[in-house]
């Protein structure tokens, strides 16, 4: 059997997407007591830090039956310059799967390429689908499902803007975002979402995506990574003020 990696939300179908939260409802629900990871290692390399990634990997892999090594940049070869495709080969003959947390996307499907272990990416500056499938999950637990529910993102296009748009591709539910010019999600994965039948549209204007919405998402407007455009970004993007409609 061919090895799985989850680097993006659209490595998943919706029959897949469907199946993991049920599966997350049970337990949740105190409902299921496997461990299929038993005697399972799992690497996490971690360039970039986060509370909740470490602490849902960890925790999960161990409730699951695995064991979680924690894994800095700075604490293994790759910080040193070790090229990603020696690192996947070492890690692969040691660890069951690899999950990494860092900022170039190319060098999670680098890893994922080299790698003879599943690989999942914990977040890159590109795409968040854990984060995503979290998100949905919580609107499942909700709303009921997303079917006929309409979602908005407000803020930058960035990497949870980016897992957005691949999740309405997925799911089917309608996606409105509102950026600032400039600060546009992805042209090659709304492209894509648009071109496979995804309802998503675009507007610089917050109150014409949040208009009949059921879900409104947002983020931090530097993320990780951007603590050095802070400043810039407060000053250079502005918010498009609502249009006048005709009466």
């Amino acid at each position: 059997m061919a090895k799985r990696d989850f680097l993006a939300v659209t490595d998943l179908t919706r029959d897949e997407i469907l199946r993991l939260f049920d599966l997350a409802k049970r337990m949740k629900a105190g409902g299921y007591r496997e461990t299929p990871l038993a005697r399972k290692t799992l690497a996490m390399i971690f360039a970039k830090s986060s509370t909740r990634t470490r602490v849902s990997f960890e925790v999960g892999t161990y409730q699951l039956g695995g064991h979680a090594l924690f894994l800095s940049s700075r604490d293994i070869q790759i910080g040193r310059g070790e090229p990603i495709p020696d690192t996947a080969r070492v890690l692969s003959r040691y660890v069951d799967g690899i999950m990494i947390r860092t900022f170039d996307h190319g060098e999670v499907e680098q890893l994922a390429h080299h790698a003879t272990i599943p690989v999942i990416n914990g977040l890159t500056d590109l795409s968040h689908p854990c984060q995503v499938l979290a998100d949905l999950f919580t609107v499942r637990e909700s709303l009921g499902g997303w079917e006929k529910k309409r979602i908005a993102w407000v803020g930058d296009g960035n990497n949870m803007a980016n897992s957005w748009i691949e999740a309405a591709q997925v799911l089917g539910f309608e996606l409105q975002l509102a950026c600032p010019e400039g600060y546009e999600p992805n042209r090659a994965i709304f492209e894509r979402a648009k071109a496979a039948g995804a309802c998503i549209s675009i507007t610089e204007v917050p109150e014409e995506a949040v208009e009949g919405a059921h879900v409104v998402n947002t983020d931090v407007w530097a993320s990780m990574g951007q603590e050095g455009e802070a400043e810039s970004r407060r000053n250079g993007p502005r918010i498009a003020a609502k249009r006048s409609r005709p009466t």
